[in-house]
């Protein structure tokens, strides 16, 4: 896990360490931030996720200046971050994650530790990182008009992705759905099925697992994928999965209506 999360961070650090100025200050698909605000976003967090393992004191009154400005500390921490010189900023990206990378290999591995929402591990703490890092990866990726090759280490994003059913509702006022899903994704490379939930589910998911990994970050439209839901519930659930914390935001239009 410790490993994949740093291949994730180093495969964005080779998109954006050659930047110029002007490519910085580039337009993403999340409006009003540039790459410079996906980078900075991600250097925020990944300080956070560090003082949640090393000081909690400290991540508490990060917590408590988010409680003050709950719709808007997001967009703050990266508008602070994108206003440093691109150099500075990447600088300083890059010591966040080989400090938050020390850290997660130290900690212990059956300690849950704070967050924003419900304490996690360090194997949480991991997962949740490179989930990120890959979605605003794309946000980056998208803005340069790149195609990044995916790679197993989506497995991780796809896992909380499933995981996450039940919150994505939640967030929603929804109810959760009875029972477990199904969920069959074929790997990035087409060499095998990442299966979860019960084989005789009534209620399935099925697709590639770059599109499942797309939908529940929320960086491609429903519309856009080929991906299949089986029952009810689980065509409910294409509407809404996330895999991240927080509320779910507009999401992507289809590219018919781009």
């Amino acid at each position: 896990m410790f490993a994949d999360l740093g291949a994730e961070g180093a495969e964005l650090d080779q998109l954006v360490g050659g930047l110029t100025a002007a490519d910085w200050a580039r337009a993403t698909p999340a409006p009003g931030w540039t790459i410079a605000h996906q980078i900075a976003h991600l250097h925020w967090t990944d300080r956070a996720a560090l003082l949640s393992l090393t000081d909690a004191d400290a991540f508490g009154a990060l917590v408590e200046e988010a409680l003050k400005a709950p719709d808007s500390f997001v967009d703050e921490g990266a508008e602070e971050g994108a206003a440093l010189a691109p150099a500075e900023l990447l600088a300083r990206w890059r010591a966040g994650r080989a400090a938050l990378g020390a850290a997660l290999a130290q900690a212990s591995p059956d300690v849950r530790f704070p967050w924003y929402g419900p304490p996690m591990k360090v194997a949480s703490t991991a997962g949740a990182r490179l989930m990120e890092t890959w979605a605003h990866g794309q946000d980056v990726a998208d803005a340069l008009g790149v195609r990044r090759v995916p790679t197993a280490r989506l497995r991780h994003v796809a896992r909380i992705g499933v995981r996450a059913r039940d919150y994505a509702h939640a967030v929603r006022g929804l109810p959760s759905p009875v029972g477990e899903f199904r969920v069959e994704l074929t790997a990035p490379d087409g060499a095998g099925v990442w299966a979860y939930g019960p084989p005789g589910a009534e209620q399935r998911v099925s697709g590639p697992a770059l599109d499942f990994c797309l939908l529940v970050t929320r960086r491609a439209h429903r519309a856009d994928l080929a991906l299949t839901a089986t029952g009810p519930d689980a065509d409910r659930w294409l509407d809404t999965a996330q895999a991240f914390a927080g509320p779910a935001g507009p999401g992507r239009a289809p590219r018919d209506a781009q």
